[in-house]
C-alpha cells in the first residue's frame, strides 16, 4: 500500500495513491507499506532512488544499514512490533531521506506510525518536510520503547511478589503458581530482549543521522532534539539490562525455590521410609514359617509383636524431631 502525506495549511493530509496514478509533486513523506513491484518503480521513478527490498532490509551489517546512494540517506533500524500481543516481534523499518522528502519502507504495522499519522494530520508544523516527519518519528519509537520497558518492569515487580511472598500457600497452588510464572517470565525476557536488540539499532541510526545533521547544517532545534533521543536511548538500553538481569536472579530464585519444594518432598519420602523400615523388619520376622519361634506360644507374643512395631515407628520419628531435621 503506498500513501503520500501532501501538506494542507496546518495538516498533512493522507493520500493513498494507486500505481497507476502520479505520486504529488509537494509530498513531503511517502509511506510504502508492504509495497508491490509497480509501488517501489513508481517511487523510483519520483525520488531517483531504489528502494531495498525486504531482504536488503534485513541485513543486519551496518553498512547495509546505513548508506548514501545517489544523494539519498538510507537508514534501517529494527522496531518493535505487535508488542501488546502474546507473539511481539521486530519488524525492519527503512528510513530514506532523499531532499527534504521522506520515504519510509516497511512490512508490519508499528504503532509510532499510526500515532505520528494521527497527530500530523490534526496538526503539523508551517515549515514541515521530511526531517521534521523522521524526527517525530523517532521520537515516537523511543517513546514507545519507554512505555514498553515500564509495562515490564511493573510485570517483573508483580511476578518478584509472587514468587517471594505467595498468598496461596497451598503445594497444588504453588505448583501452579510456579509454572505460570515460568511462562511470565519467559515471555518478559523474550520481549526485554526485542526491546534492546530495537534500542541498539535505533542507537546506530541516530548517531549516523547526528553526524550528517551537523554536516548538512540542520536547524539548531533539530539537531538538540537527535542529541536529547541519544541520551533516552541510551538511558533505556541501561534501564533494559537492568530488568535482564533481574528477569535472570528471578528465575534462579524461582528454581531455586522450586528445588526446596522438590527437597522437602524427597526429605518426607525419606523419613517414611526410615519410620516404616523397623516396624516392618519385624513383621518379617515374626511371619517367617519357622516352627521353632518362641513368641508364638507365648500368651501375649502377638499383641508384645504389634508394641514393639510402634515403639520402632515411634522412636525414628521422636529421634529426628529433636534433631530438628523434620
Amino acid at each position: 500500500m503506498l500513501s503520500a502525506y501532501v501538506p494542507r495549511g496546518s495538516m498533512l493530509e493522507r493520500v493513498p495513491v494507486n500505481p497507476a496514478e502520479p505520486i504529488p509533486d509537494d509530498a513531503v513523506w511517502i509511506d510504502l507499506l508492504t509495497p508491490t513491484a509497480d509501488e517501489d518503480k513508481l517511487v523510483e521513478r519520483l525520488t531517483g532512488v531504489a528502494v531495498p527490498t525486504r531482504e536488503e532490509m534485513q541485513e543486519i551489517e551496518v553498512t547495509s544499514r546505513l548508506y548514501v546512494e545517489n544523494g539519498a540517506h538510507f537508514m534501517t533500524a529494527t522496531l518493535m512490533c505487535q508488542s501488546d500481543s502474546d507473539n511481539p516481534k521486530t519488524t525492519a523499518v527503512t528510513f530514506i531521506l532523499a531532499g527534504h522528502r521522506l520515504i519510509t519502507v516497511r512490512y508490519d504495522e508499528p504503532r509510532p506510525f499510526t500515532i505520528v499519522g494521527t497527530k500530523l494530520a490534526r496538526a503539523c508544523p508551517p515549515n514541515v518536510s521530511g526531517e521534521t516527519v523522521m524526527m517525530d518519528l523517532l521520537d515516537a519509537v523511543v517513546d514507545r520503547a519507554a512505555d514498553i520497558l515500564e509495562k515490564i518492569g511493573a510485570d517483573v515487580d508483580q511476578v518478584s511478589h509472587d514468587i517471594f511472598e505467595p498468598e496461596d500457600a497451598s503445594a497444588a497452588a504453588r505448583t501452579r503458581s510456579y509454572r505460570d510464572i515460568l511462562r511470565a517470565m519467559g515471555r518478559k525476557g523474550d520481549l526485554t530482549s526485542k526491546v534492546r536488540e530495537s534500542l541498539v539499532s535505533i542507537h546506530r541510526l541516530l548517531v549516523y543521522l547526528a553526524n550528517e545533521a551537523d554536516n548538512t547544517k540542520w536547524a539548531k532545534d533539530q539537531r538538540t532534539l537527535l542529541k536529547g533521543m541519544q541520551r533516552d536511548v541510551h538511558s533505556l538500553s541501561d534501564h533494559s539490562t537492568y530488568l535482564s538481569s533481574k528477569i535472570t536472579f528471578l528465575l534462579d530464585a524461582l528454581l531455586g525455590m522450586v528445588s526446596l519444594e522438590q527437597n522437602n518432598i524427597i526429605k518426607i519420602f525419606s523419613v517414611a521410609a526410615v519410620v516404616f523400615m523397623p516396624p516392618t523388619l519385624i513383621a518379617s520376622i515374626y511371619g517367617m514359617n519357622f516352627k521353632a519361634i518362641p513368641e508364638l506360644d507365648v500368651p501375649y507374643g502377638y499383641p508384645m509383636a504389634l508394641v514393639m512395631m510402634v515403639a520402632a515407628a515411634v522412636l525414628p520419628y521422636v529421634f529426628f524431631k529433636w534433631k530438628k531435621w523434620l
